[in-house]
């Protein structure tokens, strides 16, 4: 049989329905979080921002407060990223990129190896057993060098009151297990890997078998198993390239309109995994990513795709459009722009 092709224009809409940037979801915070594949953290307002772009009635307290009550995690998971996702969620993540973060984490660091690792993990543990330890206390405990991925070896969060509006820097820690409970007795790697590639399918599908392995920061070797016992869709895109889809996913019509939408700084839809959508455009991708702003840009979308970025400014969200916009456009951009304002400044949605 002969697989559909899907044009750009079509995938773009798949991805923004999924990631609730045509419509914004009514459900829980956690099962929001559940829908768009977690939401990326190494910028505390992103994950406030990133959940307001995302569902009705969000507020800064309601984001906090998930977190102090731990129906959201803050922890390190894939690709080594800061993410910050359900309870239900955090395990598999975690125990999906463990291994290989290991690995390269030791690449990267010659002078340390896995006996080091382990030894400052041992170290540290009776210290996370008796309550959330901070950065410099860690770096005091087995040295700055293993503090930066000693995470690998021993499962932590990010506890509040850091990594929150009100204290944005995410440097206190807790022990994982303590935290949000044990992993399941039955969660090994491979069903880690895949309850990871169906989250990302839901999110960000359909996708390449490459784009899936990019954003866990997997091999394709290692998403692949999970994706052939999967009962899957398949799509091709204009390029011919084999995309593959849960069953029953929303796949909108090109035609649906995309609403004006406000992102946070490294949103997740931006990123490469999710290049094929065409929300940000490889003419403006290096205005955005580059070396030379490591901390990249908010964004707002006009039409579903970057338009130009945004900052909030003494209580005023200030648009830096890439070219001209059409009066509607200002001003349905104007309008989300005050929406955030209030939310940033506290008031009810």
């Amino acid at each position: 049989m002969t697989e559909r092709t899907l044009t750009a224009r079509e995938l773009n809409r798949a991805v923004l329905a999924r990631q609730h940037l045509l419509r914004r979801s009514t459900a829980s915070l956690p099962v929001t979080t559940e829908r768009v594949g977690g939401i990326q953290a190494q910028y505390a307002p992103s994950i406030y921002i990133g959940l307001w772009s995302r569902a009705e009635g969000v507020t800064v307290d309601g984001v906090t407060r998930a977190l102090v009550r731990r129906s959201l995690v803050q922890a390190t998971s894939l690709r080594g990223t800061i993410h910050v996702l359900s309870r239900r969620d955090h395990w598999p993540f975690v125990v999906a990129s463990r291994t290989r973060m290991r690995a390269i984490w030791l690449r990267s660091r010659p002078g340390l190896d896995e006996d080091r690792m382990r030894e400052a993990a041992d170290l540290l543990r009776p210290r996370l057993a008796e309550g959330p330890v901070g950065r410099r206390e860690m770096e005091d405990l087995i040295g700055r060098d293993r503090a930066q991925g000693v995470g690998f070896w021993v499962d932590m969060v990010r506890t509040p009151p850091a990594g929150t509006w009100g204290r944005r820097r995410a440097d206190l820690y807790g022990d994982a297990a303590a935290w949000v409970g044990p992993p399941d007795d039955d969660l090994d790697a491979d069903a880690a890997v895949a309850h990871v590639v169906r989250r990302h399918l839901a999110a960000f599908g359909p996708a390449a078998a490459a784009d899936v392995a990019d954003w866990a920061g997997l091999t394709i070797g290692a998403v692949t198993p999970a994706l052939d016992a999967m009962d899957l869709r398949r799509f091709r895109d204009e390029a011919g390239r084999v995309l593959l889809d849960l069953p029953r996913a929303p796949l909108p019509d090109a035609g649906t309109p995309a609403p004006a939408r406000l992102l946070p700084t490294w949103d997740a839809a931006l990123l490469v995994h999710a290049r094929r959508a065409g929300i940000l455009s490889e003419e403006h991708r290096p205005r955005i990513f580059s070396t030379r702003t490591p901390f990249s840009f908010p964004t707002f979308l006009v039409d579903g795709t970057v338009a130009g970025t945004w900052r909030l400014d003494d209580g005023r969200v200030e648009l830096s459009p890439f070219g001209t916009l059409a009066a509607a456009d200002r001003r349905d951009l104007e309008e989300e722009g005050a929406r955030l304002a209030a939310f940033a400044a506290g008031d009810p949605p």
